[in-house]
């Protein structure tokens, strides 16, 4: 249906906001709510931020450049409405219908877009004449900025079809999505994970997959002419594989090493290994250990304890590594983006009485790592990329955050 076929309604910020404390009463049982129906209204410019707008109904709706930051929009839907320019920062979209939406220039970074359902066109139908338009150059050589998904989660999401030509997808989670037949030229998948993801027929020409996480994903018929590929992680052994190590051996001889503090055995070294292939390493003590350069991405390393610890350069993306111990390790440019480093130990290691070694992790990425009841004392994110990540409940006492991003960080407290 074409937006010349439809008469839209607009409606003022004031019937808005009423409409809106409306559904939130219904969503909390109190008397006199309603569910918001927004259905082919004209909505551009307004503002529904931080409301809890869950079940909404948005179909067909006009809403450029309306302002949806970390707002609740769980199973809306928005079924072919237009919103072109929308700022959705933060936003929940588990579950929602943005089946035909037109997304161009939309700002959807860090947004929870869970199982979100975006096929046929959904970034950008191909229909100049309603203003749906495609993310690309138009014929008079004007340019049609892409949408921002930048952090989005976009786990489960179905996006076949979809036209999201030159979009920003760096960093977002894509982990099973269905990217089937999806046009997807010049985007940047910078550091996205999507392992497992579906992108048979996807056409990634000249496309940024730098740091992608391609782990498990289907790419037949894939069309990837000169995408930029370098440090993509695949099934491929990275450096030297696990398996061809003395692995048992090595466990236990650095065992023996920590428990007798170094008098006999010797202690462990996986510089440039991969070692993926152990699936975990959770609780063990690899107290010392070198491991520069190694790639853990997706273990299990629960409780593992690395004080100490060489891991510079590492790949520790999408590890658990809750309760570890990494006091005094050194994590210097290491790939933590997306770990569960919930109630990590990163506070000094006591070398004598009257020396501590603090956990470095200068020029280490971190994006939507979640630190949550981390103990940070004293710990150096120097050049840190901190983006998104979760500080909430942790102990930053002392922490040098000079020149680290900390951009739409959460539960950060800092001194004065």
């Amino acid at each position: 249906m074409s937006r010349a076929a439809v008469a839209h309604r607009r409606i003022s910020q004031a019937e808005v906001d009423a409409i809106c404390q409306r559904h939130e009463r219904l969503w909390k049982a109190q008397p006199g709510g309603a569910r918001a129906v927004f259905s082919w209204c004209e909505l551009s410019g307004l503002d529904f931020s931080k409301r809890n707008l869950t079940d909404a109904d948005f179909t067909g709706a006009v809403l450029h450049d309306a302002n949806f930051n970390d707002t609740k929009l769980d199973n809306a839907n928005f079924f072919c409405a237009d919103m072109q320019g929308a700022s959705m920062i933060g936003a929940s979209l588990r579950r929602s219908d943005l089946r035909g939406v037109s997304l161009r220039g939309a700002n959807l970074s860090g947004a929870d877009m869970f199982e979100a359902d975006l096929r046929e066109g959904a970034i950008a139908a191909a229909d100049h004449a309603e203003g749906y338009r495609v993310i690309e150059h138009a014929s008079h050589g004007s340019q049609a900025q892409g949408a921002n998904l930048r952090g989005a989660n976009l786990q489960r999401s179905k996006l076949s079809g979809v036209m999201a030509m030159r979009a920003d997808f760096s960093d977002a989670i894509l982990k099973d999505a269905r990217l089937v037949r999806a046009n997807l030229k010049q985007a940047s998948f910078n550091g996205a994970d999507l392992a497992g993801a579906d992108l048979c027929g996807a056409d990634l020409s000249g496309a940024d997959l730098r740091d992608a996480i391609l782990v498990g994903a289907k790419t037949m018929m894939w069309n990837v002419d000169n995408a930029d590929m370098a440090g993509a992680l695949t099934e491929k052994t990275v450096g030297q594989d696990v398996c061809e190590l003395p692995y048992g051996e090595m466990l236990e001889a650095h065992a023996l090493w920590c428990e007798t503090g170094g008098g006999q055995g010797k202690p462990s070294t996986f510089d440039g290994a991969d070692l993926r292939a152990l699936k975990s390493i959770r609780g063990l003590n690899l107290t010392a250990l070198s491991a520069r350069g190694a790639v853990f991405y997706g273990l299990d390393m629960e409780g593992v304890q690395l004080q100490g610890a060489h891991l510079e350069g590492a790949d520790l993306r999408g590890c658990n590594l809750r309760h570890a111990d990494l006091r005094g390790a050194k994590l210097i440019g290491a790939k933590l983006s997306g770990a569960d480093l919930r109630e990590v130990h990163m506070s000094p290691l006591m070398i004598r009485q009257d020396q501590v070694l603090p956990t470095d992790l200068a020029r280490a990425v971190l994006k939507s790592a979640d630190l949550s009841g981390a103990d940070l004392r004293r710990a150096v994110f120097v050049g840190a990329d901190l983006e998104r990540a979760n500080f909430l409940g942790a102990n930053v006492r002392m922490v040098d955050f000079e020149d680290a991003n900390l951009t739409h960080v959460r539960g950060l407290k800092l001194d004065d």
